[in-house]
């Protein structure tokens, strides 16, 4: 999952951005509006986390924003007033979800889930493939009913292969969709990932390279 965190409170917004990758999602950062709307003409994320009181750009013009480009981009808005008015408002501007502040990272991190289940057809909650099981909320993998010792960003990957269905999946993709802006493209740090997976998840191979195209589970 590729997630924006907007959010003027650097403090704040750099925690944020260190549970979620805990959790094994691909996080930028933006800290005010003007950044934000910078970020997603370029990157089109699966959830933005949106400070509606940014300086600058306010949070209701960066929301306004992403509702008129009808992209599949969903939003979660936070702010410090929690009043039900103001989750009227919020909501009125196309949010799609809405956590006053202080919260609990538990609760931001299902809430993030939630609202980019409704992005994509629902997967199930638990992803399998023959003997490998995947719980992707408790981010646990497990082969032959054994677990399997994987990286925030192994799993990460597991993922998004699973969810794929079969499907071939490329280095590019891998890449857009897992790692942040941060990582090198013209690095080897895809395949050199996806190597370590497969090496974790035993014989007989279950992640097979289809040449020139990608890879598939």
């Amino acid at each position: 999952m590729r997630v924006l965190v907007v959010e003027d409170q650097r403090q704040l917004a750099d925690s944020v951005a260190r549970v979620l990758r805990r959790e094994g999602m691909a996080v930028d950062v933006a800290y005010d509006g003007g950044a934000a709307l910078e970020r997603t003409d370029v990157v089109e994320y699966d959830v933005v986390v949106l400070d509606r009181d940014l300086p600058g750009v306010h949070g209701d013009d960066v929301c306004r924003a992403l509702v008129e480009r009808e992209a599949a981009t969903r939003v979660l808005m936070l702010t410090a007033s929690g009043t039900v008015a103001q989750r009227v408002d919020g909501l009125g501007l196309g949010a799609d979800d809405y956590l006053p502040k202080p919260f609990a990272y538990a609760e931001l991190v299902a809430r993030i889930r939630a609202v980019a289940r409704r992005t994509r057809p629902a997967a199930p909650p638990v992803l399998t493939r023959g003997d490998l099981r995947l719980d992707p909320a408790q981010r646990v993998a497990t082969r032959a009913g054994a677990r399997l010792p994987l990286s925030p960003k192994e799993l990460a990957v597991l993922e998004y292969l699973l969810t794929g269905a079969g499907r071939v999946i490329s280095a590019e993709e891998l890449l857009e969709r897992v790692w942040d802006e941060a990582a090198d493209p013209f690095t080897t740090t895809v395949k050199a990932t996806v190597n370590r997976l497969r090496a974790k998840l035993g014989d007989p191979p279950l992640i097979e390279t289809v040449a020139r195209a990608g890879y598939r589970i």
